[in-house]
């Protein structure tokens, strides 16, 4: 009998009971937030395409920043710290709840409807972190498990808005301290992802579909490769410190309202300054014209003002469409001046960018390989591999913390905002 007890109290059988558990909470999880997600990417994509037909909506946007600002008071969120919350609550603990997500769900919305330049997945990782985290709560977790279930729910809110399952499980694990893998939320972030991925997929959602047209490797290729890859490191550098100045411009302004209202101002003065209206929302059509024809030479740092204007004063959304915009834009006018196609300079932008201002090399691997195929998997690697190293210790999310050196095999635990 007491054999019996031993064998039952096992490591292994531990192990074993620890992976059916994951693996069913996994897939309930992933079907929930999948419908979640698929309601979230049905509610911001009609409401962008809503303004796209009704463009006097933009003028709308600074009494939208407004409204925004007074949900958040009104439901006690106004010092959001938004998707670094998100990384505190897989480091720290940090409760976040459903309150959380309603704020975030309906100011992304609003702020899609009325024409601000943000993305999805910011708020997408909100979203699922803050349903992980009440989750775990309400099923009294210990902290361990706790941290397990809001990765969870990350990769599969991402997923299920961006269609990427493999780069949703994986980004999950590596954003919050770069240099190490939380390999023990493994088997319930690959399932959960999958599961979302799927159940979105049945409303329709899928990720960018775009064609590239990789040429035959050579070494005059890696070169031009990496030089894209270089300057997209400085160019996240910049845009990190774009976003990062315009919110302190912005918080100037006491007043909350006041403060979304006014950069909503400056987001309508500019787009009546452009004129075609194509660097407000997310910039979906733009990042597919991209990889077929050059933009304006301009395009990608017109997108990186309006992206900091809005993001700074407070609207909601994401940087990453904004920042896939941005990399497709400056790679697909680049290119062509290596004797490049438009399409390879857009792929190669796209990741060099995702991977410079997320620091997350292995992810953005990933996505490259989910988005455009594993043709020019060596072009991909090389290009992050270089913003990666090149882009120092900067990024989007300031509570990020970089556990080992770019340069040397040290121990650094270097915090991004530190």
């Amino acid at each position: 009998m007491q054999k019996i007890k031993d064998i039952l109290h096992s490591e292994h059988i531990k192990e074993i009971r620890f992976f059916f558990k994951w693996l069913f909470i996994g897939s309930v999880m992933g079907v929930l937030i999948g419908l979640t997600g698929a309601l979230f990417h049905f509610c911001s994509g009609e409401a962008e395409s809503f303004r796209a037909e009704h463009t006097w909506l933009i003028f709308l946007l600074p009494a939208a920043g407004a409204a925004i600002a007074c949900l958040y008071d009104v439901l006690n969120y106004s010092h959001d710290k938004g998707t670094n919350l998100v990384l505190l609550a897989v480091r720290d603990n940090k409760i976040m709840g459903i309150r959380h997500a309603v704020c975030i769900f309906i100011a992304t919305v609003l702020t899609h409807l009325c024409g601000g330049s943000s993305g999805r997945e910011g708020a997408s990782l909100q979203i699922g972190a803050a349903l992980g985290s009440f989750t775990g709560r309400k099923l009294k977790f210990n902290d361990d498990d706790k941290r397990i279930m809001t990765m969870c729910s990350m990769s599969a809110m991402f997923s299920a808005v961006f269609g990427t399952p493999v780069t949703a499980a994986i980004f999950s694990m590596e954003v919050v301290s770069v240099g190490i893998f939380y390999y023990s939320a493994i088997v319930p972030c690959v399932t959960a992802a999958l599961t979302a991925g799927y159940i979105s997929s049945l409303f329709g959602n899928t990720h960018i579909q775009v064609s590239v047209n990789m040429p035959e490797a050579d070494p005059a290729l890696y070169l031009k490769v990496a030089l894209i890859g270089a300057i997209c490191a400085g160019i996240s550098v910049f845009f990190c410190l774009l976003l990062g100045g315009t919110s302190k411009l912005f918080k100037k302004i006491k007043n909350h309202a006041l403060r979304a209202a006014a950069g909503g101002v400056i987001v309508v003065l500019l787009t009546v300054i452009e004129g075609s209206g194509m660097y407000n929302g997310t910039g979906g059509a733009a990042i597919i014209s991209a990889f077929a024809k050059s933009p304006f030479f301009a395009a990608f740092l017109i997108k990186m003002v309006f992206t900091a204007v809005t993001l700074g004063s407070g609207f909601k959304g994401g940087e990453i469409f904004p920042v896939f915009f941005i990399g497709s834009s400056f790679g697909s006018v680049f290119a062509p001046l290596l004797g490049l196609d438009n399409s390879v300079g857009a792929a190669v932008g796209m990741a060099a960018l995702f991977c410079g201002v997320t620091n997350c090399p292995v992810a953005s691997i990933l996505l490259s390989i989910e988005l455009f195929g594993s043709e020019g998997i060596g072009v991909y690697v090389l290009a992050c591999a270089v913003s990666y190293m090149l882009s120092g210790y900067r990024g989007l999310y300031s509570e990020q913390k970089i556990l080992y050196s770019k340069i040397k095999t040290k121990y650094i635990n270097k915090r991004i905002g530190g």
